[in-house]
């Protein structure tokens, strides 16, 4: 018998094939999900009922404080400089990014001791030179080498406290978001710049129009993660004197020595901004990612514990004889 005869030959007819097929599917138990649930949950009982009975928390005090126009001062700045280096690390970082692409060597090379320096270095350390840059150059100057300068300025007019995070974050957050962004360059295929080339169109109008915008979906969910790490990051600035919201928060419990509830003050204003980008990124990324992947929750795992499955329909394409 060939094949093909094989295939299109119809099913016999066996006693319980009409009940195996209107037969009801039942996942398979997994009790161990189930046990570990229960004791996650018991360990989230326990720090709930600790911090809601312990009244060394002093909520009270926290919500006094929670409001106060100096904390808000303090989360507006954190915000600013949130955003502003933001934009202007992914700036410096596209430049950085095309440059370690380029063919040529000098740009690809100062492209990569950049990248490789400034992820070496912590980001503290780097703010504390910015703050101490008048006493490394008094004065900068913009000139031509071995001539008369045009403009000097003097450095200890010029580096604020906020001026050295902003400087110093953004030259850090500069390397990081020039790898994310070599990285999502990369993933287009060499064939999409081909095809514009023989097209006639410039390189800067390739790069634009063709190449970023495929790169964006590999970019986009590294740069939710830089942005929420930046947020928080952002609060190391407090050790040279920036007004953010630490330290805002630090100047009132250096009064009044409350200092287990102003720092909660602080934790759950970072809390919510995080959770508003965290939410926000996972909208992102759940847009770039249709279709790869089933969603995955504690619904899931309790429906997959329940024998409640739908009944399958009988199979119609099997031709049965009697």
């Amino acid at each position: 018998m060939s094949v093909d005869e094989a295939v299109r030959r119809p099913l016999l007819a066996r006693d319980g094939d009409e009940e195996l097929l209107g037969a009801r599917l039942v996942a398979r138990r997994k009790p161990g999900q189930w046990i570990s649930a229960v004791l996650v949950l018991l360990v989230v009982a326990g720090i709930v009922k600790s911090l809601v009975t312990n009244p060394r928390y002093h909520w009270d005090v926290v919500g006094a404080f929670f409001l106060r126009p100096s904390i808000l001062d303090g989360l507006v700045l954190t915000l600013w400089l949130t955003a502003a280096v933001l934009v202007s690390s992914y700036l410096l970082g596209i430049v950085l990014a095309v440059m370690r692409l380029s063919a040529n060597p000098v740009l690809s090379s100062v492209s990569a001791v950049y990248i490789w320096f400034f992820r070496s270095v912590p980001p503290l350390l780097q703010l504390l030179f910015w703050f101490q840059m008048a006493s490394l150059y008094p004065q900068i100057s913009l000139g031509i080498p071995f001539l008369k300068p045009f403009v000097t300025i003097e450095t200890a007019h010029l580096f604020s406290g906020l001026l050295a995070a902003f400087v110093g974050l953004t030259f850090d957050m500069a390397a990081f978001a020039a790898e994310i962004i070599r990285g999502g360059l990369v993933s287009v295929e060499a064939g999409q710049t081909e095809a514009a080339k023989a097209l006639g169109l410039s390189k800067a109008r390739i790069f634009w129009r063709i190449v970023l915008p495929q790169a964006m979906p590999a970019i986009i969910p590294a740069s939710g993660n830089l942005l929420i790490g930046l947020l928080k990051g952002t609060s190391i600035v407090s050790v040279i004197a920036v007004q953010d919201l630490l330290y805002s928060v630090q100047l009132i419990y250096a009064q009044n020595y409350l200092v287990i509830p102003l720092l909660l003050v602080a934790t759950i204003w970072y809390l919510i901004l995080v959770t508003i980008l965290s939410t926000i990124q996972f909208f992102v990324e759940r847009h770039y990612a249709r279709g790869k992947g089933a969603r995955s929750g504690f619904w899931q795992l309790w429906r997959g514990q329940l024998p409640l499955v739908p009944r399958s329909r009988p199979r119609r394409d099997l031709e049965v004889l009697r």
